[in-house]
């Protein structure tokens, strides 16, 4: 036999076992003309089993009188050993006994010839048996592939793909096949905030420590509430829900899914504490609408993935986000219902978009979920005096096409600022500042932020919230201790 493929191609192999060497020759000398068959011949039967592991029979034939042993205790033993089981047995005897013959296949036989028969009727039953054991060695190894290559798929999808959607494209025979079709789905998309700086910063072993941390933790959280992983983008995770599998709850999983991340990325800091890495934040935007999915690529490499304006739309949103916060679309909310929680609501016209659209905070999903964001803490503001001066650009994007705009932070609280500034800024706006001390020395050029309120405006001089969203440790622990050593202003109305 040789193997192809994993699969063994089979030779039709005869085993006599039998304590007369004429008989031995007689069937060699029937078989010499059949180029397919191997013939093989072993006289003392107490050898029988051991020569079978040898060869590899595809068919046994066996003497019942023979002076070492019985011949139907050798039935058995054949029968009883792991190797021999399954190997069609043809019993040979010098004449017709129905008491013998009723017994040998109550034993596990499978034929009985009375010695010798005629040529054409061994090598018959030679083939007959042979095939059918050989189609039933050939069936066990096919399954036995099949196995192996579905591990394969379990193992290499398992990672994107919960079990039931594994389990459905294993069952399809055109699973895997080029080719979409149109589809309501809800699509998720996240990034952390400031995470490209973050890298400029950190030896490369530390940043793809840090990822694989952070993707091992939503990873399960993705998978736990049945959510394709679409592709990983660096730090960023698109996920879909409704699609290779369509449920009747794809927008609340997906919300509910976006609210755990969140409550995660708890677990996801303490590991970065104890490793010595910064924290982190992430932001999340959804949207729910119609989409191409399906298998694209070419046949050397296939993607299942989302095709359409609507995952644009995802990411736009998720644009918009802070660190802590998830962003819905109107479509996703209405596809949620009434167990889904929102907090504010700002109108936005994403990029490619001519009219604007509203986006919704989740801060919490009921029904079946139950799971609630923290609520948001009032901000205890400082007012510093004298104000920080700082140099600002405003983001299109991850960078700047603008020219640096001068301003001052007037009060900090955690994790937000008032500036003023000569310069207007849009709501929403993303923009990299450089932070000085009193005396114009730089302390960082590192520090994100995004415009989170839009206030007063005197004499063209411009106020507005921000909310940062990347800041160095080193700068994080100076406010830190700025905010420590300065009285909180409750007074100041700016929360």
């Amino acid at each position: 036999m040789s193997s192809t493929l994993g699969l063994t191609h089979h030779r039709i192999t005869v085993l006599l076992i039998d304590d007369q060497a004429i008989i031995g020759q007689a069937l060699q000398q029937m078989l010499l003309s059949e180029n397919d068959i191997d013939f093989y011949y072993c006289q003392d039967p107490t050898l029988a089993i051991q020569h079978a592991h040898q060869i590899h029979p595809t068919v046994i034939l066996q003497d019942l009188v023979m002076p070492e042993i019985e011949g139907l205790s050798l039935v058995r033993y054949l029968r009883a050993n792991p190797a021999t089981q399954n190997v069609p047995l043809i019993v040979l005897s010098s004449k017709e006994e129905a008491d013998i013959k009723a017994r040998a296949f109550t034993l596990g036989a499978n034929d009985y010839m009375v010695k010798l028969p005629d040529k054409l009727e061994v090598i018959a039953r030679i083939r007959y048996h042979s095939t059918a054991y050989i189609n039933f060695l050939e069936r066990n190894e096919a399954i036995q592939e099949l196995e192996k290559a579905n591990r394969l798929i379990r193992s290499t999808f398992g990672r994107y793909l919960s079990d039931d959607i594994v389990d459905t494209i294993l069952e399809s025979p055109g699973g895997m096949k080029l080719g979409g079709e149109k589809r309501v789905v809800t699509v998720m998309m996240t990034d952390l905030r400031g995470f490209t700086a973050l890298t400029e910063q950190l030896p490369a072993e530390s940043v793809v420590a840090m990822i694989n941390n952070y993707l091992e933790i939503m990873t399960d959280i993705i998978l736990h509430h049945q959510g394709t992983i679409d592709e990983f983008i660096g730090d960023a995770i698109l996920a879909i829900f409704g699609a290779p599998i369509e449920r009747n709850n794809d927008a609340q999983r997906a919300v509910a899914c976006a609210l755990e991340m969140q409550l995660a990325m708890q677990e996801v800091n303490q590991r970065n504490r104890e490793a010595g890495y910064p924290e982190v934040e992430m932001g999340i935007g959804i949207n729910t609408g119609e989409l191409v999915v399906g298998n694209v690529g070419s046949s050397k490499r296939t993607k299942y993935g989302v095709v359409g304006r609507n995952v644009n739309l995802a990411s736009r949103i998720e644009s918009y986000t802070v660190g802590g916060q998830v962003l819905v679309s109107n479509s996703t909310r209405e596809a949620c219902g009434d167990i889904l929680h929102i907090g504010e609501q700002v109108k936005v016209v994403p990029k490619g978009m001519q009219t604007p659209i509203t986006v919704s905070e989740a801060i919490g999903i009921t029904g079946e979920f139950n799971i609630h964001l923290p609520q948001h803490k009032t901000p205890h503001w400082h007012e510093q005096s004298p104000p920080l001066p700082i140099m600002f650009y405003v983001l299109e994007g991850k960078y700047s096409n603008e020219e640096g705009h001068e301003g001052h932070i007037v009060q900090l609280a955690e994790r937000v600022a008032i500036i003023r500034s000569s310069h207007h800024c849009v709501h929403l706006s993303n923009m990299k500042f450089t932070l000085f001390d009193l005396e114009q020395q730089v302390l960082s050029t590192e520090i994100y932020a995004k415009v989170t309120e839009v206030l007063a405006a005197h004499d063209n001089i411009y106020e507005f919230k921000i909310t940062f969203t990347s800041v160095p440790p080193e700068i994080k622990d100076l406010l830190a201790r700025w905010l420590s050593e300065t009285g909180p202003n409750d007074t100041i109305a700016h929360a």
